[in-house]
């Protein structure tokens, strides 16, 4: 297991990642919630009061950032249409 401290422009996160048999299982825990890679149940999160975001065929914590960031412009784009 790799634990890293993540520079972030309002704070830090932590990031943990395990390497599995065919991709990591990396994980970002940030002030308001966390980011998983795919193997996350985001019924269960949420169920329990928790903000998550679920992505795909993620290798390290720059692609994850990455994956949220992109998500977050398609949400407002689409909500900037509405």
């Amino acid at each position: 297991m790799l634990i890293e401290q993540i520079q972030l422009e309002n704070g830090c996160a932590l990031g943990l990642l395990f390497e599995m048999q065919k991709y990591p299982l990396l994980v970002i825990k940030a002030e308001k919630g966390f980011l998983m890679c795919g193997y996350l149940n985001v019924n269960a999160a949420e169920t329990l009061g928790d903000t998550a975001i679920r992505t795909r065929h993620i290798i390290n914590y720059a692609h994850l950032l990455l994956y949220v960031l992109i998500f977050t412009i398609k949400v407002a784009n689409r909500n900037s249409n509405n």
